[in-house]
């Protein structure tokens, strides 16, 4: 097959597995998972960078920025007033003027507040950010993100954190039919086979930060998930065959001598 890039406004990228850097018992185990797991982009929590942190210790440090393209969040935002603002010390911070906006709505589920999303996204839109929202798995309020100038919509497969998995699969194909900017399931995934079965509907790629992080062996688990997004990526552009009720022969009967 050719190439299979993923494109974002712009920014290419040959792996469709985006990771997290929060959660990890050890900064050393860390940059070992984020190795394994081939990654090439890097969510980090502005809220959680010491930007006055100047050692060699500093999350900031431990991530090489010559092997991966850092992807501000806005992790712990409940407004949009406070969303907007991190985002803006991000980028003034050198970090980058890309950024996943999250705008949380309820502090038990984690669920965002689209209303407050989509008026957070207006404004960095406007300001030069390229903006990649976190949102329900809502086709229509990933149709009004794209139309306020999102570049990417970042739908969730199940809560943050909760490891259940790919829990609507028909909403995340309708995102892709109705959405045309590129479409990155985020949050839920807990195992490889929740990472193969988001790729094989087709979705541009997916982010994760505790199905690896929270892991037994997080090295492991980063390259399983590695492995599992190529595979499901590859079989969904090979082209599963359709579902059918009875059995088809492997071996057909035609052409066989009586």
């Amino acid at each position: 097959m050719m190439a299979d890039d993923l494109v974002i406004a712009g920014h290419r990228f040959g792996s469709r597995l985006f990771v997290g850097t929060g959660k990890y018992e050890t900064n050393e185990m860390m940059v070992q998972a984020l190795e394994a797991s081939g990654a090439e982009v890097v969510t980090v929590a502005v809220r959680r960078v010491d930007f006055d942190d100047k050692s060699k210790k500093s999350l900031l440090n431990l991530i090489d920025t010559g092997r991966y393209t850092i992807l501000p969040n806005t992790a712990g935002c409940y407004t949009a007033e406070d969303a907007i603002r991190y985002a803006r010390l991000g980028r003034e911070a050198g970090l980058s003027d890309l950024v996943k906006l999250e705008v949380i709505g309820d502090e038990k589920t984690l669920f965002p507040d689209n209303e407050a999303l989509l008026v957070a996204t207006r404004v960095l839109v406007k300001e030069g950010f390229t903006v990649l929202p976190y949102t329900n798995d809502d086709p229509v309020v990933c149709r009004k993100l794209e139309d306020a100038g999102a570049a990417a919509v970042m739908p969730l497969g199940a809560p943050i954190g909760s490891g259940l998995g790919i829990q609507n699969p028909n909403n995340l194909l309708i995102i892709r039919e109705t959405v045309s900017v590129p479409v990155i399931v985020d949050a839920g995934v807990g195992t490889a086979s929740d990472a193969t079965v988001a790729m094989e509907l087709g979705v541009d790629g997916v982010l994760m930060n505790t199905g690896i992080a929270g892991a037994r062996d997080p090295v492991a688990m980063a390259r399983a998930m590695k492995l599992a997004v190529e595979s499901g990526r590859l079989a969904y552009r090979a082209g599963r065959i359709p579902r059918k009720l009875y059995a088809t022969a492997s071996s057909p009967m035609e052409g066989i001598l009586t």
